[in-house]
């Protein structure tokens, strides 16, 4: 084998282009094998903070990315009943003097497409589609990727970002169902020019409230605001972010809201259900020639907005270790060790954030505000989040 190992990537979502990216921009051969028969990105709305902006800058994206993307001035905290409000933090100018880097708001579909586009235009037909993964095998020598229909394909690393229902993580670590995270939520996307004024604002929202949360923010240039309703469900098996509901379902969930959530939720094309699922947290993300990122790695509750970030410092950090060690085992377990502590320390602050969204004293409206006076402090949110955004994977020690 060569200096520069060729890697087969399991799955063609934001977290395996953004690797591709980074590897192919050290040299390295890269192939990608996705499921779906068509590239495209479902869902809606993504954050993207500090920590994975200056990456993608890094690759050459920010003109395309500043293009499509939303940049707010601002983050705030309503309270589900009343709509008082409060700051969170400022964004727009103060994340690029603050944390060198800005803070966007995306349509994944925007996102997936302009890292599409790059890695075609960097290596033309490195991705197939319609080529599931279904495990693998490995020697000293070399690993095979084995997909749906029994073809295989040989490289010298295979990289799983292949989703919280992972093949590679489950040839890795044996059968690990992911379970239902007891918070159930409703997606969708609304046109600007249906919501009053003051709903159209470029910045984002949290609302809080007891037992459910609601997050907006304008995203596609600003012509669209996203919506994500969360509540805290004993029970919804429906995963699929494209499950359709009604608008009469979704209203009925957020029954005594405010009426500008009531408002979005009406106005929103089509409600869509979504499961939150997640698994525990593993030790390692790596055996051998195989290594697993972003979802398949470390799923997360959504509530850090740091889903999509965490997949983007893996694809750099991953390639970057690669490319310091010829040893693939040895930089596979770089990476993991690299990776382990701080993508656990960000699924546990998200989950602390579904307590903190979603907590019971946040029913009365007194006692309400008082707990978000109390939790959203300058100190507190600072402590929250300026770790998060001043990580810097392209230049981070390994």
């Amino acid at each position: 084998m060569s200096n520069k190992p060729s890697v087969i990537i399991a799955g063609g979502g934001i977290g395996g282009l953004v690797a591709a990216l980074c590897l192919i921009e050290r040299g390295i051969e890269v192939a990608i094998y996705e499921q779906a028969a068509e590239l495209k990105e479902l869902g809606a709305g993504v954050q993207l903070s500090a920590n994975g902006t200056r990456v993608l800058i890094h690759l050459g994206l920010g003109e395309a990315m500043a293009h499509a993307a939303c940049t707010p001035v601002a983050k705030e905290v309503r309270l589900f009943n009343t709509g008082q409000t409060w700051k969170l933090f400022d964004l727009g100018e103060v994340s690029v003097a603050r944390f060198g880097a800005p803070y966007w708001l995306m349509h994944r579909g925007d996102l997936h497409r302009i890292l599409l586009d790059a890695v075609r235009a960097r290596q033309p037909d490195c991705v197939v589609t319609s080529a599931r993964a279904t495990g693998f095998v490995q020697t000293a020598d070399d690993i095979t990727l084995h997909l749906d229909g029994g073809r295989t394909i040989r490289g010298d690393v295979l990289v799983g970002a292949d989703g919280v229902h992972s093949a590679v993580r489950q040839t890795i670590f044996g059968q690990t169902p992911a379970k239902f995270l007891g918070i159930a939520a409703w997606r969708g996307v609304v046109p600007m020019e249906r919501l009053p004024a003051h709903l159209a604002r470029p910045v984002g929202t949290n609302w809080v409230g007891a037992g459910g949360h609601v997050v907006t923010y304008p995203i596609h240039e600003s012509r669209l605001l996203n919506f994500v309703g969360a509540i805290e469900r004993e029970n919804w098996p429906v995963e699929s972010w494209t499950e359709a509901g009604t608008h009469a379902e979704a209203l009925a969930d957020f029954e005594g809201w405010h009426e500008d959530v009531r408002t979005i939720v009406r106005e929103m094309d089509v409600p869509y259900k979504w499961a939150l699922l997640g698994r525990d947290p593993l030790p390692r993300y790596h055996e051998g020639r195989a290594v697993i990122i972003g979802d398949a790695a470390h799923p997360t509750l959504p509530f850090m907005a740091q889903g999509a970030n965490m997949a983007i410092e893996d694809g750099m950090v991953l390639a970057r270790c690669l490319e310091a060690d010829s040893n693939v085992a040895a930089a596979l377990a770089r990476f993991s060790a690299l990776r382990v502590g701080r993508t656990t320390r960000l699924v546990n602050a998200a989950t602390d954030n579904a307590h903190r969204f979603h907590n019971p004293t946040l029913a009365d409206p007194a006692e309400g505000a008082a707990y978000v006076a109390r939790e959203w402090t300058e100190e507190k949110i600072s402590a929250r989040y300026d770790w998060v955004f001043q990580y810097d994977p392209i230049t981070t020690p390994l």
